[in-house]
């Protein structure tokens, strides 16, 4: 069951702070700072106001948002013949979530950081996989063949427990045998749910998730809690119980006492990939996480993309969709005129966006909440280290408020590397998630260098007198939370649905943030702009 996902990650200056500054004097200066996705120039849209444009473009498509839904979007319109299209984004590079970061030693990820092997049947992705040379070729069984520089290489997983590293993230060193059942029990449900289909005949948990089943007995699983559902299966481990929570604060950046039995019991049985020299549980990763899949998706499309663009107000008018955007290099509002809008930002985003659009926004403001995360990058020497499995791709302590932390450096192919990438991942989960973002924006860089080390010398107890540099990223909405009643309850259709020729695409339409989410988002949005060419 080796699933680390997207993303992004933080603690909250209100659970958290207290240790950071009882630890303050202990430490040297630690040189970084916090940096991020651009939130000040972004909050223009909710306290500025803005000229009248200047200037007005015409194009075919426009599409809001360059994160992975939008440039997926941008990719198949071009396959299919439309190359009158404008990506606009607010950051200096796309990306979105599969942000990325490069220093001296190497490239490194600020969001998420891998993707499982494919599932069958998703044909469109595993082309876009044979485009960029994941999928190098396939067996006489017609199972592809992954390219091996990209498989995550040994040693993959290590948790800290009862006081020594073990291989693999599922609890097992020192875990009483009754435990140990326990959580057998857990995995074999999980696995009878991998392979279990609806009386619809489609597979119970499925990506995109529109393609699993809506067999009741499935998806009443969303009118409860992951946790609820553990006790409802007489599944009281609190090792059991500690690796579920690890694993849907991973996924979702959300405790598993709120987020819904059928997103959490997705995060297991969801993942089907079949390959010629890899399992499902396998993952495929590089230095610089899913922005090496970004920009994959990037490359074609260089001459459409522009950066540094906040848009500011989306509406219809004459039969056309108007976009208004501030130009952040020049520092001037402008315009466009298109046909066809596809918003592949999130919808809280779209809130602010969108004018005229009362329902839609209570029904945002209502059912959705995104989780807030910190991740930072750690420059280190040789770290001293316990006992037990060595220095592996995901690094995790168990009962940790943290996510533990991923080498970035795992992939490259140098052997004893002196010096490592270490990308640390927090969920800010603690408290609801406007007071989570409320209070991590009042913590300094020193508090969470200070917060960091006390988390890592558990392990480390030389990290202090080799870690060279530690910068901080706070996503403040970084994925919209599977909560209950939000999978099956109504909601996503409803969201789904366009307003005229405006579309709409992203992840928290899906319910769940993986890339597959995202890129189907993205080129269902396309298909519904191409059908109206035909």
């Amino acid at each position: 069951m080796k699933r680390r996902k997207f993303i992004q990650l933080s603690a909250t200056f209100a659970a958290l702070a207290p240790l950071a500054y009882s630890c303050k004097q202990q430490h040297k200066p630690i040189a970084g700072s916090i940096i991020g996705a651009s939130s000040n120039i972004g909050h223009l849209i909710r306290n500025g106001k803005f000229d009248a444009p200047i200037v007005t473009a015409v194009v075919d498509v426009a599409i809001v948002g360059g994160g992975i839904s939008g440039l997926s979007a941008a990719r198949w319109l071009l396959k299919n013949g439309i190359s009158d299209f404008t990506v606009l984004d607010l950051e200096k590079k796309m990306g979105g979530n599969a942000a990325y970061g490069q220093n001296d030693v190497s490239a490194y990820p600020w969001g998420a950081h891998y993707v499982p092997i494919p599932n069958e049947g998703l044909n469109e992705y595993n082309d876009f996989l044979v485009e960029c040379g994941v999928v190098t070729g396939f067996d006489d069984k017609g199972l592809p063949i992954l390219n091996e520089f990209y498989l995550c290489q040994d040693p993959q997983e290590r948790l800290f427990i009862n006081g020594q590293w073990q291989d693999g993230l599922i609890p097992h060193f020192g875990v009483p045998e009754k435990d140990k059942k326990e959580i057998q029990q857990f995995l074999h449900i999980m696995q009878e749910y991998r392979l279990a289909k609806g009386k619809d005949g489609k597979d119970a948990f499925a990506i995109p998730i529109d393609s699993s089943s809506n067999d009741v007995d499935f998806t009443n699983l969303d009118t409860m809690s992951m946790k609820d559902w553990l006790f409802s299966k007489q599944l009281k481990s609190a090792y059991l119980h500690w690796y579920v929570n690890y694993c849907t604060r991973d996924d979702f950046g959300t405790p598993y006492n709120i987020v819904s039995a059928w997103a959490g019991i997705h995060y297991f049985a969801g993942r089907k990939g079949k390959a010629a020299n890899a399992d499902y549980h396998d993952v495929l990763t590089w230095p610089n996480g899913n922005g090496w899949l970004s920009e994959q998706l990037q490359n074609p499309l260089q001459q459409h993309l522009q950066n540094n663009a906040l848009v500011i107000k989306v509406f219809e008018k004459e039969n056309k969709v108007v976009i208004h955007y501030f130009d952040v290099n020049t520092k001037q509002v402008k315009a466009i005129q298109a046909n066809h809008c596809i918003m592949a930002t999130p919808q809280f985003v779209n809130n602010r966006l969108l004018v005229d659009n009362t329902e839609r926004k209570e029904i945002v403001h209502k059912e959705l909440s995104y989780a807030p995360w910190m991740v930072a990058n750690i420059i280190v020497g040789k770290l001293t280290d316990k006992t037990g499995a060595p220095l592996s791709w995901d690094n995790v302590l168990y009962e940790s408020k943290s996510l533990g932390y991923v080498t970035a450096t795992h992939q490259l192919l140098q052997q004893n590397k002196t010096i490592n990438n270490l990308t640390y991942y927090l969920p800010l989960n603690e408290l609801q998630p406007t007071d989570a973002r409320r209070d991590a924006q009042k913590m300094s860089h020193a508090d969470w260098v200070n917060l960091i080390l006390e988390d890592l010398k558990k392990v480390h107890p030389n990290i202090e007198k080799v870690v060279s540099n530690i910068d901080v990223m706070i996503w403040g909405h970084a994925m919209a939370q599977p909560v209950s009643g939000i999978i099956h309850g109504g909601v996503r259709k409803k969201l789904q649905a366009s307003i005229g020729n405006i579309h709409f695409a992203h992840t928290d339409l899906a319910g769940i943030s993986i890339f597959e989410e995202a890129f189907y988002q993205g080129i269902n949005a396309a298909k519904k702009v191409i059908a109206t060419k035909n």
